[in-house]
C-alpha cells in the first residue's frame, strides 16, 4: 500500500482486494483514467490505510479473509459518514446486495466489471465525496455569519407554513391514516428541503419543528376516524424535550401518532438517542424509519431506534412490476421484517401494476400519487 497526499487527479481512491491480479487490474485501469489510487491487500490494511489519508472513494470487495468488505464498510460509516465505498463482488448474494443497502454502499458492482461502470462508479463517488465537502463548508460559513437575505426568505417561508396531508392505505384498500407533510404558501424557498436546510444553517430547526408538529396534530385531534398520523422528525427534533412533553399537542393523541425519522442528519450523533426513543415509547408514540434504499439509511437507524415501521423509497417501489432484482430485494426485506415484528409501508406507488406487486410480495401499507395527492385535510383517495 502506498501512502500518497499530494496532487489527487481526478480522486484518491482506495482499491481494496484480496486477489493480486484483480487489484491491479482494477488500481490499472482506475489509474489510466486519472484517478490516484492506493492499494490494499485485504481488510485490515485497507482500514489501517482510512485511519491515515483523507480518501475520495473506497473500492472494495466483498468476500476476503479476516475484515471482508461489508466489514470494511461498517468501518467506514463509523469514521466517516460522507466517504462513499463501492463494494464488487464476483459471489453475488441478495444477502449481500441487501446487506450493501442497509450499511449505505454507494454502488454494488459484481466482477468482473465492465471497464466503463467501473470507472463510472468511482467517478460519481469522487464527486458524492467533493459535494458533501463542500457542503460542510457551507455550513460551517453560513454558520458564523447567516445570510440576511437567506434569513428573509426563511421567515417569509415560516410565515406560510401549512400541513398537506396524504392518506397510507392498507393492501385491503381501506384507510390506514395520513402522513402529514411541509408546505409553504410563500415560494421563496421553493420545496421542504430548502426550508429545512435554511432552519438548519439559521439554528431554527428547533422552532420548525414545533410549528410543523402542531400543524399537523390540529386537524387530527378531533378526527380519530381518520387513523394513524405519520409525522416527519429531523433527527435534531429528537433533542427537544417538548416531543415528549403531556402539554404538546401531539403528546394528546400520541397513540395514534408514528414519528417517521428522515435522514437528514446521522441519528447516532443524538446524545442519549437510545433514552429518548424509550421515552416516547413510553408516551404511546410509534417509529417509522423513512426511506429505506435512499442515500446511507440503514443499519444504523436500525440498531438505534428498533422502528415499529419501515418506509420503502420511491426508488425501490418505481417499476418494481418489472424489476425482478427490485422484487427479490423487497422481498428479503419484507421477510426481515416479518420476523423483526415491523411493518411495511410502500411509497411513491404510481401505478396499478406497482401496487398489485407490492402487495404479492406483502407489503402491510401503500402510499402515493395512485391514490392521493398530499392537498388538505383530509384528501379522499381511490384505490
Amino acid at each position: 500500500m502506498t501512502d500518497s497526499t499530494s496532487g489527487r487527479a481526478a480522486g484518491l481512491v482506495l482499491v481494496v482486494d484480496d486477489h493480486p491480479d484483480s487489484l491491479e487490474a482494477m488500481a490499472t485501469v482506475l489509474r489510466r483514467s486519472g484517478f490516484q489510487v492506493d492499494e490494499a491487500r485485504h481488510g485490515q490494511e485497507g482500514a489501517q490505510a482510512i485511519t491515515v489519508n483523507d480518501y475520495d472513494a473506497v473500492l472494495t470487495d466483498i468476500s476476503m479473509p479476516g475484515m471482508s468488505g461489508m466489514e470494511l464498510l461498517q468501518l467506514v460509516r463509523a469514521h466517516d459518514p460522507d466517504l462513499p465505498v463501492v463494494l464488487i463482488t464476483g459471489a453475488p448474494t441478495v444477502q449481500t446486495a441487501i446487506d450493501a443497502l442497509e450499511y449505505g454502499a454507494f454502488k454494488y458492482l459484481l466482477k468482473p466489471a465492465e471497464v466503463p461502470k467501473l470507472v463510472e462508479a468511482v467517478r460519481k463517488a469522487v464527486l458524492m465525496r467533493r459535494m458533501a465537502r463542500v457542503r460542510r463548508e457551507a455550513t460551517r460559513v453560513a454558520a458564523g455569519s447567516p445570510d440576511p437575505e437567506l434569513r428573509a426568505s426563511f421567515e417569509k417561508a415560516r410565515g406560510g407554513l401549512w400541513s398537506a396531508f396524504q392518506p397510507i392505505v392498507t393492501r385491503d384498500g381501506e384507510l390506514y391514516g395520513y402522513e402529514a407533510l411541509m408546505r409553504s404558501r410563500d415560494k421563496t424557498l421553493p420545496h421542504p428541503g430548502a426550508i429545512l436546510d435554511a432552519a438548519e444553517r439559521l439554528g431554527e430547526l428547533r422552532d420548525l419543528g414545533r410549528r410543523m408538529r402542531d400543524l399537523a396534530a390540529r386537524p387530527m385531534v378531533a378526527s380519530p376516524e381518520h387513523g394513524v398520523l405519520f409525522v416527519n422528525l429531523h433527527p435534531r427534533d429528537l433533542e427537544d424535550d417538548r416531543l415528549v412533553s403531556p402539554e404538546a399537542l401531539l403528546s394528546t393523541m400520541a397513540s395514534r401518532v408514528v414519528l417517521e425519522i428522515t435522514e437528514r442528519a446521522s441519528v447516532d450523533s443524538i446524545s442519549d438517542l437510545r433514552d429518548r426513543v424509550t421515552a416516547l415509547r413510553a408516551r404511546g408514540f410509534r417509529i417509522a424509519v423513512d426511506d429505506l434504499g435512499a442515500g446511507y439509511a440503514g443499519l444504523t437507524s436500525f440498531a438505534l431506534l428498533e422502528p415499529d415501521i419501515v418506509k420503502i423509497d420511491m426508488s425501490l417501489v418505481r417499476d418494481i412490476d418489472s424489476d425482478s432484482t427490485k422484487q427479490r430485494l423487497i422481498l428479503s426485506v419484507v421477510s426481515l421484517c416479518r420476523e423483526l415484528g415491523i411493518e411495511i409501508v410502500g411509497e411513491g406507488v404510481e401505478t396499478q401494476a406497482e401496487r398489485d406487486k407490492l402487495c404479492e410480495l406483502g407489503c402491510d401499507l401503500l402510499q402515493g400519487y395512485l391514490f392521493a395527492k398530499p392537498s388538505e385535510a383530509f384528501p379522499q383517495f381511490t384505490w
